[in-house]
């Protein structure tokens, strides 16, 4: 990817709902101080409902969802300088409301997790890549059955996240409405779907976003019904899930609270996790497979949503306060107040270059 001309500092790229938010903005990170700045020579780029982006392996491209009821991706060029143009026209993904995405690790294929509707299921969509990047045709849609008993949220299948597991031998699909997740193999021939396992989760818990352990034999899901984070067993011969322990997400107990992004460090140590109600970003240190809070901070702004690991710093985007913050991670997996929040309006995630 191409780097800033600011020694040291770390390119990002932030998503936004329009027309309240830019759509896809370029910022600074210094990382010696936290201090996040927007990067004055690249132009926003106005991309729809940009709620979650990824890199290409080793292209300069970044696609990104456009989460609409109509369900397109888009991919995004960056030149030598970071300017931002679009690669192509959006491509249907084939469902409702496309709330994350990743690029398989070969640069050959795009996932998406389609979120659904109240009258559209969850579904995960593939798209073959080409050579430069750009978005080819759909190759596979697999549609997500199931329900839970959370009345208003769990009436059907809403996939959340779709992400290839440490091997690279299965792709995981949460199901916050179905209470699964979901185990497939791709075939990197043919851009099909493979269904091998749908685990069951905790009835009710609403399973949002997993992030895996470095060494891959544990993964860690973000609750959103439950508010509770959850240490899994993974199996990676067969891409089952079997859970440990749990925690609460946060301390507090007066408000209604509803997990969103969790990371896990590079160490497998600690894992951080966004409460959008307490509005925190909790800690918590992992003692063998069990999850022990080690602290909780202000997430510097209303309604954290996306969670970004990057020179170590926590990137919080921060839908309802438009503002995104940067919190230091310590040696003990604890973390510092917020710096200073840059003004970022209806911020929901962010992508470390």
């Amino acid at each position: 990817m191409p780097t800033s001309p600011s020694t040291g500092a770390i390119a990002l790229l932030t998503g936004s709902y329009t027309p309240d938010g830019p759509g896809v903005a370029a910022l600074l990170l210094d990382p010696a101080t936290g201090r996040t700045t927007y990067d004055d020579r690249v132009k926003p780029l106005p991309v729809s409902g940009a709620s979650f982006l990824a890199a290409h392996p080793s292209l300069d491209v970044v696609y990104s969802t456009n989460e609409t009821e109509a369900g397109t991706v888009s991919a995004i060029a960056r030149d030598g300088d970071g300017t931002l143009s679009p690669l192509g026209d959006p491509v249907s993904c084939g469902g409702a409301n496309p709330c994350h995405l990743t690029v398989h690790p070969g640069g050959e294929w795009l996932l998406t997790a389609n979120y659904g509707s109240d009258t559209a299921p969850g579904t995960v969509a593939v798209h073959r890549l080409g050579p430069d990047g750009r978005l080819l045709e759909p190759t596979d849609l697999v549609i997500h059955q199931g329900s839970g008993p959370v009345t208003g949220r769990q009436e059907g299948s809403h996939a959340h996240q779709v992400l290839v597991d440490p091997a690279g031998r299965y792709l995981l699909a949460t199901d916050l409405g179905a209470d699964a997740v979901f185990t497939y193999r791709l075939d990197t021939l043919t851009g099909t779907l493979e269904r091998v396992a749908v685990n069951a989760m905790r009835a009710g818990s609403g399973p949002r976003h997993l992030a895996f352990a470095p060494g891959g034999d544990l993964v860690f899901s973000a609750d959103e019904l439950s508010s509770t984070v959850t240490c899994h067993r993974y199996d990676a011969t067969d891409g089952t899930l079997t859970a440990l322990s749990s925690a609460p997400a946060t301390a507090a107990e007066d408000v209604v609270n509803q997990p969103g992004a969790i990371v896990a460090s590079p160490c497998g140590r600690f894992v951080w996790v966004t409460n959008r109600g307490a509005d925190t970003v909790a800690a918590f240190r992992r003692t063998g497979t069990t999850l022990e809070p080690v602290g909780e901070v202000p997430a510097g702004g209303t309604w954290p949503r996306g969670l970004t690991l990057a020179a170590g710093h926590l990137l919080v985007a921060n839908q309802h306060s438009g503002t995104l913050a940067a919190l230091r991670v310590l040696d003990d997996g604890t973390l510092t107040q917020p710096h200073p929040p840059v003004p970022a309006p209806s911020v929901v995630c962010a992508l470390a270059l």
